[in-house]
């Protein structure tokens, strides 16, 4: 089994959490993720789920959808359930270029955290992010956040003190002010 896989399963459940929480009248907050709101950023989660479960199995690229259905904690389970197969981490998928499946895990586990922490700052929720995923996140960012500013997947970096936890590392690297307060 990938060393990653019991990180996805922690951060999906904590992501989980959150959105299990968020209330109704939340869904109109602005997010950290300055593209989204609560809803938005729900709708983009559900989707990135249905993503990333497609091509762990060696499917499509699937389309972006434009609503939010509220079925994250579902679509995180089927996602998680793909990568529990040995395959899901072996060779490329030609659906995303070309990057290696382990690569494209990790990018889950990114949206994952990235977006669960966004939710959270955004709605007042707690989130907290084991030391393990934290490290693995920060050295994954470290080195994939020049692709990701030139997709667009992230933002330009921001400065965070030398001393900063992993979690405010991986947040400026990724383009996350971790100070940001709604």
């Amino acid at each position: 089994m990938n060393e990653i896989l019991p990180l996805l399963q922690r951060a999906a459940a904590r992501t989980a959490d959150v959105v299990h929480d968020i209330k109704d009248d939340q869904l109109g907050l602005p997010t950290p993720c300055a593209e989204y709101d609560v809803r938005a950023l729900l709708d983009h989660l559900e989707w990135a789920m249905s993503l990333f479960e497609s091509v762990a199995a060696g499917g499509p690229f699937v389309p972006p959808k434009a609503e939010y259905t509220g079925d994250f904690p579902e679509r995180a389970e089927r996602m998680l359930a793909v990568y529990e197969r040995p395959e899901a981490w072996e060779g490329v998928s030609e659906a995303m270029g070309g990057l290696p499946r382990a690569v494209i895990a990790r990018m889950a586990l990114t949206d994952l955290v990235a977006h669960g922490w966004d939710l959270s700052r955004a709605t007042g929720l707690g989130y907290e992010v084991d030391d393990e995923t934290t490290a693995e996140l920060a050295e994954f960012s470290s080195r994939m956040a020049p692709i990701g500013r030139e997709r667009g997947a992230f933002g330009a970096e921001v400065p965070v003190p030398a001393g900063a936890p992993a979690l405010d590392r991986f947040l400026g690297l990724i383009g996350r002010d971790p100070a940001w307060r709604p």
